[in-house]
């Protein structure tokens, strides 16, 4: 697979999270850039541009559904796809999710095999034909 590694910027303030789903996404191929806050989030997200971001809502400095609006209320940044990954269980908090931009919610805890099957989901849907090269 000579092609360029996708690039998934994931945002959880809880270490033990942080290395599940590191080691998970490594493991299938994606390089993984790590922030710990919402200021971070943002910050790196606008540096590096991924392809995916992966975000938790209860994050300190700044919340995911703030990091999130200002994500996909800016046009450069906009079509990045973004998985809210959080323990914020409920109709009220996945509605806000929707309204704030995210492309899909998923609760913790998750399935690792659907949270990456949402990743090349999305990423498919972001990249249509790219699959078909290989």
């Amino acid at each position: 697979m000579d092609e360029k590694k996708k690039k998934i910027l994931l945002v959880d303030d809880e270490a033990d999270i942080v290395t599940i789903v590191r080691l998970r996404l490594e493991s299938s191929g994606y390089e993984v850039v790590v922030a710990t806050d919402g200021k971070e989030a943002l910050n790196t997200a606008r540096s590096i541009i991924p392809d995916l971001i992966i975000l938790d809502l209860m994050l300190p400095v700044m919340d995911g559904f703030h990091v999130a609006r200002m994500l996909k209320y800016d046009a450069h940044y906009k079509n990045i796809p973004i998985i809210m990954l959080t323990a914020k269980a409920g109709e009220e908090a996945r509605k806000t999710g929707e309204q704030v931009g995210a492309d899909a919610y998923m609760n913790k805890p998750f399935e690792a095999e659907k949270l990456l099957a949402k990743i090349r989901e999305l990423l498919a849907a972001r990249n249509p034909g790219e699959n078909e090269k290989k």
